[in-house]
């Protein structure tokens, strides 16, 4: 089962897929647009990414308030969930992205990635970030839906 993991940004969507049996996840690239909502080309790259990795779900970062609630990002999020579902016809799990993006800069930063060359490439390890956390959950579920 692929599994297809994207942080949606304002200007860019950082992408994240795992291997064959749902256990690791890797970044793979990061879709730029000129405007933030023009996405008829993200849309269609994902689409091609879908098709690609033989995707059966979409795990999309959520980025709620620190507080729980529901700002602005997050309803564009919402949004671009139903866009994605009706663009793929795939099923969108809105998963808390909250940190991901200061966790990745930070693994940048140990990795010893220079500040100039961390923006090229944040947005997809937030992605794989995000993704992993989904997975390790779902595997948590999954073990204990098996009595393991």
């Amino acid at each position: 089962m692929r599994i297809l993991g994207l942080d949606f940004g304002t200007k860019t969507v950082g992408v994240a897929v795992c291997d064959p049996t749902g256990l690791i996840a890797q970044g793979v690239e990061t879709i730029t647009r000129r405007e933030d909502n023009k996405l008829r080309a993200t849309l269609r790259r994902i689409e091609e990414l879908a098709a690609g990795y033989q995707i059966e779900t979409i795990v999309l970062g959520y980025p709620k308030n620190m507080d729980d609630t529901i700002g602005e990002r997050a309803r564009r999020t919402e949004e671009f969930a139903q866009v994605l579902t009706r663009r793929t016809g795939l099923p969108v799990v809105l998963w808390d992205e909250r940190l991901t993006t200061a966790a990745a800069d930070e693994i940048l930063a140990e990795s010893g990635v220079p500040v100039t060359e961390r923006k090229k490439v944040i947005d997809k390890v937030a992605a794989a970030i995000i993704l992993q956390d989904y997975l390790d959950n779902a595997g948590a579920a999954r073990r204990t839906d098996k009595g393991v």
